[in-house]
């Protein structure tokens, strides 16, 4: 039996179909938002999760061009929907406008992406300058198209061109611009982010509010930003967050889609770890797979059966938003991501309309920023006496729970390595029992840790914070099950010091000196000195240390 080729990054409709690619058919949005008739639909959802396939879907059923393009559509579902809706393929004169290359470390250089990206839908539509009726717009439309326009020129080009289509066509037009939010997002990170926003809302602005020409408009990004910065005025939108029921159903995967995924490509066995790993995203009411992850795992599951599960939307997914939270974590969030990695949940109050100018006002809207760019999943929902809004939220499945465990432990491995470090390693070098387990401790409280860490969390932290030990040699010996101790620290000169570190958990605080004990014992009865004096270190300090938590014992051997 042969086998469709797998979309890995194929966001295009008509590339997708006419090559034969396997497609999951989202078509029926298209039923959805003609039944609704909203002016201006404006859907959030996490990255990867079908966007950008979804508007190119769109423009290659609504646009009237010179293709017909009813066969990229046959057997597909909106087929079956009858002629209400089918009677509006390829009838609307269609502007595709992503914002996706705008992600630029300054403005101008973000203003010239989203100018190359306008100028190259007017280049699309050139055809129209043939039309004697728009040979007074001519000038402006060339200008605008040869990137030589000024600011003002593009600040209102979409207006401009769908009045240009409306003439030529005699129809309203449909607008689709993807990825809204990434321009905004990159702008506050890298600092221009006023000037940005200036920009962007004079573009939406007279695109979507004063615009005559408009049949209606979809918009889609990862965050709802608020009314006020972008969308001032703008009564004829309808905001589709994953908090929303409808359309719920129209990005990421179901689980009768999955299902027949893996069926289709004799999976089905894989399917329980599947749903571990990439199910668990709430969508409105439907439970929705990571469609990205499925594709890739498939992928890989198909050219062998025995791979591993891995976390494919790491790599994908921004991240900066994530790192802002850690950098500004105190005892409370550390505390919290604690109990989400170990599968509890917490409650927070939900804000769908911050700014990220707001971002740093308060944990809450770090917390609402991570969740609806898909490191959540709402549990439960409540609303208290003074209609607050509250959502119970825990890690949705596997992939992430590996995020929190890599990435985040990562990142707060890095803030306490950046930290001085000078009375720690003091400490460590002289002997000094006491000042090695406070400062030890210390930096223990400032991670975060998580029940089923064992030494190998412990040991790369330890590990990570001795890094920066100049003229010392650490040397980890975890890996491989050498038969050495845990950790050797070797001054460069053979005349200096050398330090042998065994690790061990203890399962309550009144074993913590017990179990250093064992280490200690560890150390002696396995002569792991001997290979530090064998190399000709006479002065050896031997350390039992022992974990439980967040607290330490270092005992010093003799």
């Amino acid at each position: 039996m042969d086998f469709k080729p797998l979309p890995i990054g194929i966001d295009n409709f008509e590339m997708l179909i006419t090559r034969n690619y396997y497609y999951v058919d989202k078509t029926l949005l298209i039923k959805d938002l003609l039944d609704n008739k909203a002016s201006v639909n404006l859907f959030t959802r996490p990255r990867r999760f079908g966007k950008t396939l979804n508007m190119s879907m769109l423009q290659y059923f609504f646009e009237k061009d010179n293709k017909d393009n009813c066969y990229l559509f046959e057997n597909l579902n909106i087929m079956k929907a009858g002629e209400a809706y089918t009677s509006h393929m390829g009838q609307y004169p269609v502007i595709n406008l992503s914002l996706k290359s705008a992600k630029q470390p300054n403005f101008e250089l973000a203003y010239i992406s989203i100018k190359r990206r306008i100028a190259e839908e007017f280049e699309r539509h050139e055809y129209i300058l043939e039309d004697k009726r728009l040979n007074n717009k001519k000038e402006r439309y060339l200008k605008i198209l040869k990137e030589e326009g000024e600011e003002g020129d593009y600040i209102d080009s979409l207006y401009y061109l769908s009045e240009c289509l409306e003439k030529y066509y005699g129809k309203k037009v449909i607008i689709l611009i993807d990825e809204y939010d990434v321009p905004l997002e990159n702008s506050f990170f890298e600092g221009f982010y006023d000037r940005m926003i200036a920009f962007i809302r004079s573009l939406f602005e007279s695109a979507l509010k004063t615009n005559s020409s408009l049949e209606f408009a979809v918009i889609t990004g990862c965050l709802r930003i608020s009314r006020e910065s972008i969308f001032t005025g703008l009564n004829n939108l309808d905001i589709i967050s994953i908090l929303n029921e409808y359309y719920d159903e129209y990005f990421g995967f179901t689980q009768e889609e999955v299902s027949k995924i893996l069926k289709d490509y004799n999976l089905s066995e894989k399917e329980e770890l599947t749903k571990s790993w990439y199910n668990g995203y709430v969508f409105g009411k439907a439970q929705v797979y990571n469609p990205w992850s499925v594709v890739k795992f498939v992928k890989d599951l198909y050219k062998n059966p025995n791979v591993f599960p891995t976390s494919y939307w790491a790599n994908t997914s921004s991240n900066s938003i994530v790192k802002s939270l850690i950098e500004r974590a105190d005892n409370i969030t550390r505390n919290e991501i604690e109990l989400l990695i170990e599968g509890k949940t917490i409650e927070k109050p939900v804000h769908e309309d911050i700014t990220y100018g707001e971002i740093y006002d308060s944990m809450d809207n770090l917390w609402n920023f991570m969740f609806f760019t898909g490191y959540f999943k709402k549990v439960n929902e409540r609303m208290d006496s003074e209609d607050k809004h509250y959502l119970e939220l825990s890690i949705p499945n596997r992939e992430v729970k590996y995020i929190f465990r890599t990435k985040v432990l990562r990142w707060f491995h890095d803030k306490v390595k950046a930290k001085d470090l000078s009375r720690l390693y003091t400490a460590i070098i002289s002997g000094d029992t006491k000042t090695f387990e406070d400062e030890l401790g210390r930096l223990l409280i400032e991670t975060i840790s998580f029940n089923d860490a064992y030494e190998n969390f412990y040991h790369g932290f330890v590990v990570g914070t001795l890094a920066n030990m100049h003229d010392y040699i650490v040397k980890s010996n975890r890996e491989g099950g050498t038969g050495r101790s845990d950790l050797f620290i070797k001054s460069v000169s053979k005349r200096g010091v050398a330090i042998v570190i065994e690790f061990k958990i203890a399962k309550n605080i009144d074993d913590l000196e017990k179990r250093a004990d064992d280490a200690l014992k560890q150390i002696q009865d396995k002569g792991y000195d001997m290979e530090l004096r064998s190399e000709g270190y006479k002065n050896i300090i031997k350390y039992g240390i022992s974990f439980c938590e967040k607290d330490c014992y270092v005992k010093l051997g003799i």
